[in-house]
C-alpha cells in the first residue's frame, strides 16, 4: 500500500516546525538567560517575573537618585567647609580688633580683609552643581544665581540681595523614603529648612553683619566690634557648623541607602532568575539535542523524499 507524497511533506513540515520552534526557543534561552520569554510559556511566572522587572527599574531609578545626591551633597559640604574657615578668620580679626593695641592703620588693613571675605562668600553660595549646572543654595529657584552684590564707586560691598527661595527639593531615595540634601540661602521665617546665610531661627545674617564688621573696622568702633560684630558673628558660625552636622548626616543617611539599595538590587536579580532563568547549562545541553535532532530531521527527510520520488518513477 503507498502513502501518498504530500503526507509525507505534511509530517515532516508539522516536524521541522515544532524541531524550529524548539531549537529557536532554546537559542534565545541561552542568549537571554531566560527560561520564560511569552506568557505562554509559564503565566503565572511571567507575571512574577514582569512585577520583578518594574521593582527592579524602580530599585535602579532609586540607586541614581542616591548617586546624583551623594554627588550634590558632596558639593555643599566643600561649601560649607569653606565658610567655616571663613568665619573663624572672621572672628579672628575681631578678636584682634578689640586687643586694645590695634591702630586706625591696621583695622582699615582689616576691614579690606573683610570685604574681600564678603566678596568671596557671595561666590561660594552663588556655586554651582557639576553634574547638573544647578545653583545649589538658591532653594528651589536654582537657575538663576542666588546672590548679587552691590558695590560703591570703590568696590566695597555695601548690601548683597538673595534671589532664591526658602524651599528645598525632596528626592526619593527608597519607596516612601525622600531626602534633601540642599539648603536655601535664606529663610526669614522660622519652619522649614534653616537657611544658610540668613536664618530667623538662629539669628544668622552673614552678609550683612560682615558689612556691618567692616564699616565698624573703618569707623574705628571697637565697642561695636567686641559687641554687636562680635555677637551676631557667633551666630553665624553656630550657624554654619549646624549645617556643617546636618549635611554630615545627610551623607552618613545616603551612604546606608546606597548600600540597602545595592542589597535591594541583587535581591531582585536573584528572584527574576529563580523565577524566570534559565539553566545555562542545562540549556546548552538541550540546544545541542535539539540542533542534532533538527539535522538528523533534515537528512531523514531528504532520504524519504528520495524514496518516494523513486516510487513514483516505478
Amino acid at each position: 500500500m503507498r502513502v501518498a507524497t504530500n503526507s509525507y511533506s505534511d509530517a515532516m513540515l508539522n516536524q521541522f516546525s515544532v524541531l524550529a520552534n524548539r531549537l529557536n526557543s532554546l537559542q534565545t534561552q541561552s542568549a537571554t538567560g531566560l527560561s520564560v520569554q511569552a506568557p505562554s510559556d509559564n503565566p503565572s511566572a511571567m507575571q512574577d517575573t514582569l512585577n520583578y522587572l518594574s521593582d527592579k527599574a524602580e530599585q535602579t531609578q532609586y540607586s541614581r537618585n542616591i548617586s546624583t545626591l551623594q554627588t550634590r551633597a558632596t558639593s555643599v559640604g566643600n561649601v560649607l567647609s569653606s565658610l567655616q574657615t571663613l568665619t573663624s578668620r572672621a572672628q579672628e580679626i575681631v578678636t584682634s580688633a578689640t586687643s586694645g593695641t590695634a591702630a586706625q592703620s591696621n583695622l582699615d588693613s582689616y576691614a579690606s580683609e573683610v570685604q574681600q571675605l564678603t566678596q568671596e562668600a557671595v561666590q561660594l553660595m552663588n556655586t554651582k552643581d557639576a553634574s547638573t549646572g544647578q545653583y545649589l543654595f538658591g532653594g528651589t529657584n536654582s537657575t538663576v544665581p542666588p546672590y548679587v552684590a552691590t558695590t560703591d564707586t570703590n568696590g566695597n560691598i555695601t548690601g548683597v540681595t538673595y534671589q532664591g527661595d526658602a524651599s528645598v527639593n525632596q528626592t526619593a531615595i527608597a519607596s516612601g523614603v525622600t531626602v534633601t540634601v540642599d539648603v536655601p540661602g535664606a529663610n526669614t521665617s522660622t519652619s522649614g529648612a534653616r537657611g544658610l546665610i540668613t536664618d530667623a531661627t538662629s539669628g544668622a545674617d552673614l552678609f550683612n553683619h560682615l558689612i556691618s564688621l567692616a564699616n565698624d573696622l573703618t569707623a574705628g568702633d571697637t565697642s561695636a566690634i567686641s559687641g554687636t560684630d562680635s555677637a551676631n558673628l557667633q551666630n553665624d558660625s553656630d550657624n554654619v557648623l549646624y549645617q556643617v552636622s546636618s549635611n554630615g548626616a545627610v551623607q552618613t543617611h545616603l551612604e546606608s541607602a546606597a548600600t540597602f539599595a545595592s542589597s535591594q538590587s541583587t535581591s531582585l536579580d536573584t528572584q527574576i532568575s529563580n523565577t524566570a532563568g534559565a539553566n545555562l547549562s542545562d540549556t546548552l545541553v538541550q540546544l545541542s539535542q535539539a540542533q542534532t535532532a533538527y539535522q538528523a530531521a533534515l537528512e531523514s527527510s531528504a532520504k524519504i523524499m528520495g524514496l518516494s520520488i523513486l516510487n513514483y518513477l516505478s
